[in-house]
């Protein structure tokens, strides 16, 4: 039986199938099997599946896919794991490497201790007020914030005491934020000091995920631009595991914008074809 190698890697929780496009071609790879091998029951399990491509020296492209099967431009931690993966591979140099996604090109890189890649994104538009969304108890103001994908980003009182999966549905979903939606964002900002704390409602996972690394770097964004945080910032992901943004605000962008955090392989494995 012809078999597929993969890579079981992980992003401060936000887990991703992995496999190397010179074995297994984007082609092969169809919503419904992509469905299947992400379902945590009956397959390897995980939010979404990357297949990397080389498309020159230290040049790598990204596909990505949402566990049900949905393409997404960006996702910021399997971004971070396919730099680790890509310079385990030879695609790319560990020091620095291209890498292409549905929402543009970054510089991106290895970085020093076990696991650990940042990558480089582009400037990002100050994010707006979303004047249709009214603050419910516990929240502040919801802001918007594109950063390769669309961000709702809600500062609460306290993360414990939202309903992620009923409220973070409802705001994925609202009608303010246009026919596709939004992930849903919720920090909480520590009075003493210390790492912020996030959690964040995935759209195409339809549920919680761990950490989602391009949700983090809004919420960063939102907060140095409401005077919560300065940047540098450091998160906590649900998981627990760390993740840092740091960028330079102007009038009207966020630039010099970077996200350092894991990109941890977890098992390799083999498909059945």
């Amino acid at each position: 039986m012809a078999r597929t190698p993969f890579f079981k890697m992980t992003g401060s929780g936000n887990d991703f199938v992995m496999l190397d496009g010179r074995k297994s071609p984007v082609g092969q790879w169809s919503p419904g099997r992509i469905r299947a091998v992400c379902d945590r029951r009956m397959g390897v399990g995980a939010d979404g599946l990357v297949v990397l491509v080389s498309e020159g020296p230290d040049v790598v492209r990204m596909h990505f896919w949402n566990c049900d099967g949905s393409p997404a431009d960006m996702c910021g931690n399997a971004a971070l794991c396919t730099t680790r993966l890509a310079a385990t591979l030879g695609l790319g140099q560990p020091e620095g490497m291209t890498l292409i996604t549905g929402a543009g090109r970054f510089r991106t890189r290895t970085e020093a201790g076990p696991d650990q890649a940042a990558l480089n994104l582009p400037a990002v538009p100050i994010p707006t007020v979303v004047s249709g969304i009214s603050p419910a108890q516990g929240e502040r103001q919801a802001y918007v914030c594109t950063v390769g994908v669309p961000h709702l980003v809600v500062e609460v009182d306290d993360l414990e005491a939202i309903d992620l999966m009923g409220r973070g549905r409802e705001l994925r979903n609202h009608p303010a934020l246009g026919a596709s939606g939004a992930n849903a964002n919720f920090v909480a900002v520590p009075t003493g000091g210390g790492p912020v704390e996030i959690r964040t409602y995935e759209r195409g996972v339809e549920g919680e995920t761990l950490a989602c690394g391009t949700g983090t770097v809004a919420a960063g964004i939102v907060l140095a631009m409401t005077g919560r945080r300065a940047l540098p910032t450091d998160f906590r992901s649900r998981s627990g595991r760390p993740l840092r943004v740091s960028a330079r605000l102007t009038d009207s962008q966020a630039v010099d914008l970077w996200l350092g955090g894991e990109g941890r392989l977890v098992f390799e494995g083999e498909l059945p074809d």
